[in-house]
């Protein structure tokens, strides 16, 4: 336990952390569960994750005695060397996604990273070297390395970094014949999130994911799915792909695969990892045994029932959600999500509802200006349910 004062542990950051965060002015010390408790020993109901990380909750007994293990006999030989557990890992991903390969690497963004380096890959190894386009969506959010930057959409992101990788043309989600006129045989692959996350929590319509489908088939182009947020079971399924009737050629994973320790894969086609050759791509760190061993303690949890669980309680969620809008018809416009990934819009800036809801004991958080996310953990119950909601109202009414 740290025995750092709350003064000095946000004097330290401000003097030597770079500025990138706007931080809510909590210092969180432990967690259990649900729960977390900050320095003063004050309980708050996690509704967050950790930006839809802490899959299995805090401090959790099977994954922190893995880890220790794990810590006790080896936690990285770099990827020149087999060792026992990427294999298996690779196995139980690719029989999850129904796609052949897997490229394991460090977080979500990297995921990305790699799908679009494969997906030009794929086109130069056919010969087709004019195939370098890509197409994404408004609202998209695909991280902040170059790459993945560039293929997200808003400028508050983009703008400071330009040129970006070039190429790159934004369809509207809500405008299926947008992506037609933009799809074309230049077009290396489409890039989508499934359910925008950063964007707002915005579902794909079934009217859009029949406009990719079928662009994909008139073009050729490769299909890529960025299910970071929205994968690894947080809607009911392992992929909310699978609920659009989406079969991609490439997916992103992260987030929650990893239960708290970070964990990437770029999953892959066979056709698609035909065309790569050793050194098109590599990391130091990806793979390694502590991150497999605690996305296998993940999958585990999940093939125990907590899959089961998530889909229960995530329609008990949306429901929960959709009457608690009825009681604030002019502050929220809209309520949007599957499972256990839910965004409430509201008429007006989210800004002070987090602060409200923090105030009271609950973590939440805002994106897309207006809209208020909610990602809790897969061990999020009914109860628990219960207990944020009125939390939650009592935050809209101030």
């Amino acid at each position: 336990m740290t025995t750092t004062s709350t003064h000095d542990v946000k004097t330290l950051d401000a003097r030597y952390v770079l500025q990138t965060y706007r931080r809510q002015p909590i210092v969180l010390e432990r967690g259990s569960g649900m729960r977390l408790y900050d320095d003063a020993g004050r309980e708050y109901l996690d509704f967050l994750s950790g930006i839809g990380v802490a899959s299995l909750g805090h401090a959790h007994p099977g994954l922190a005695k893995a880890i220790a293990e794990q810590a006790t006999t080896l936690l990285h030989t770099s990827n020149l060397y087999f060792h026992p557990l990427q294999g298996d890992l690779a196995a139980r991903l690719s029989k999850l996604t129904g796609l052949d390969r897997v490229f394991f690497c460090n977080s979500g963004t990297e995921a990305n990273e790699a799908c679009l380096k494969f997906a030009r890959r794929f086109w130069h190894t056919a010969g087709k070297t004019a195939r370098t386009k890509f197409v994404a969506f408004t609202h998209s959010f695909h991280g902040r390395t170059m790459g993945a930057l560039s293929v997200t959409w808003d400028e508050h992101y983009r703008g400071p970094f330009q040129p970006l990788v070039p190429g790159v043309s934004f369809a509207d989600p809500g405008d299926p014949a947008s992506l037609d006129a933009l799809v074309d045989d230049t077009t290396a692959a489409i890039i989508v999130e499934p359910i925008q996350g950063e964007g707002g929590v915005r579902p794909i319509t079934e009217a859009m994911a029949d406009a990719i489908r079928k662009a994909c088939e008139r073009s050729g182009a490769l299909l890529i799915a960025d299910e970071v947020q929205s994968g690894s079971w947080r809607t009911g399924t392992f992929l909310y792909s699978e609920q659009l009737g989406l079969k991609p050629d490439l997916v992103a994973l992260g987030k929650a695969l990893g239960a708290g320790v970070p964990v990437g894969a770029a999953m892959i086609s066979g056709r698609v990892a035909e065309a790569i050759s050793f050194g098109d791509h590599g990391t130091t760190y990806g793979g390694n045994l502590l991150a497999c061993r605690a996305a296998t303690v993940f999958l585990d949890a999940l093939d125990g029932g907590l899959s089961q669980s998530v889909a229960r309680v995530g329609r008990y969620l949306q429901s929960a959600l959709r009457t608690l809008a009825a009681k604030h018809p002019a502050r929220v416009r809209d309520v949007r999500g599957a499972g256990v990934i839910a965004g409430l819009d509201l008429t007006a800036d989210a800004t002070p509802v987090v602060a409200a809801a923090l105030e009271r004991g609950l973590l939440i958080n805002r994106t897309s200006t207006t809209v208020i996310r909610l990602l809790p953990p897969y061990i999020v119950s009914e109860q628990d349910i219960d207990a944020a909601m009125p939390i939650l109202d009592a935050a809209l009414a101030q």
